[in-house]
């Protein structure tokens, strides 16, 4: 079992590297190999000292012929430009979400048409492939039967890209699983340039003595996941048999993954309960109209039939959440403390 995964460097990816090799096994098959694909080189030590992991360095493209030089079993597609810069830069975004989807998509392809296996790709899409129309308003509660009207460049990507899976597994070039994420709270590191990335910043900041800017309004609602349920979420969507039978993967439909609906204020709240007055006074109110108008176009309430009947579940609340993060990061919240 030879695994990619895309974006490897990145949290997530490392994450869900760190879960596979803990677990290590796939569909009941021993991984014999996990490739970490990605523009950036890895955090010094990261899996360095681990046979099984091997790094790739570059842009996604060109790096493509290597990564399927040998049989690729299952890619774990996670790289992405995220939303803000998606939005600054049309270019940046296509080339990186759709031109290099679609040449996964046919790498792939040739694998199995030239007597390959048949590639599982498990594609992390967003949330923000939803958002309201005039001529068609978005539901309070939504579904993977809602229709998406993407209202960014990033939504409006990502959801080209589930269309071509589909279509690729509907013509048995490979098996693809698309998964939407909610907004993944709480990241450890520095903050990105996705337009979700105070989410994490109001928490991760003040936790580490650090101030932080919050660019919205206190009654905005957000769907979010802790890292472990979004990995736990990508895992039992790609292991899924395909079937009608309770438990397993119908349709061609993506999965939108379990959702904990919370306002920014209810999160702030958590805060003071959690940390204390101090830290949650280190928050301030900064508005950016830009980057509320993109968030506040995400959907927040979800019924999420289609990953309960995977066994599925939302976190159970947001002062867990804080707390899960500490518990798995104190050396960083140490660190940034002293410094």
């Amino acid at each position: 079992m030879r695994i990619v995964i895309t974006g490897g460097h990145g949290f997530v990816g490392s994450t869900l590297a760190g879960e596979l090799l803990a677990r290590g096994s796939f569909r009941g098959e021993p991984i014999e190999r996990i490739v970490l694909a990605d523009k950036f080189a890895p955090e010094p030590g990261r899996f360095g000292d681990t046979a099984q992991v091997e790094t790739v360095v570059g842009d996604l493209t060109e790096s493509l012929p290597r990564i399927f030089a040998d049989p690729v079993d299952v890619v774990f597609h996670l790289a992405a430009a995220v939303s803000a810069e998606c939005e600054r830069d049309l270019d940046l975004g296509m080339r990186v979400n759709l031109d290099t989807t679609r040449a996964l998509l046919d790498a792939a392809r040739r694998q199995h048409e030239g007597g390959g296996p048949r590639t599982t790709v498990v594609f992390s899409s967003s949330v923000a492939v939803y958002g309201p129309d005039p001529a068609l308003p978005l539901p309070e509660v939504v579904s993977e039967s809602t229709l998406p009207t993407p209202q960014s460049s990033y939504g409006a990507q990502k959801y080209a890209c589930e269309t071509l899976i589909a279509d690729y597994t509907r013509k048995g070039a490979v098996d693809g699983r698309v998964v939407r994420l909610m907004t993944v709270a709480v990241r450890p590191g520095r903050p990105n340039a996705a337009a979700s990335s105070f989410v994490s910043g109001i928490i991760r900041e003040p936790l580490a003595g650090l101030d932080a800017d919050c660019p919205v309004g206190r009654d905005l609602l957000l769907a979010i996941a802790s890292p472990r349920t979004t990995v736990r979420g990508i895992l039992t969507v790609a292991e899924a048999e395909r079937g009608d039978a309770p438990g397993q993967l119908r349709g061609r439909l993506p999965v939108n993954l379990p959702a904990l609906t919370v306002s920014v204020g209810e999160m702030l709240d958590a805060l003071h309960e959690v940390a204390g007055a101090e830290v949650a006074a280190r928050v301030h109110q900064v508005p950016d109209p830009a980057i509320e108008a993109i968030v506040r176009s995400w959907p927040a309430r979800f019924e999420n039939s289609r990953a309960r009947e995977l066994g599925l579940r939302p976190d159970a609340g947001i002062a867990d959440l804080i707390r899960e993060y500490i518990d798995d990061h104190p050396e960083a919240l140490a660190a940034r403390s002293h410094a």
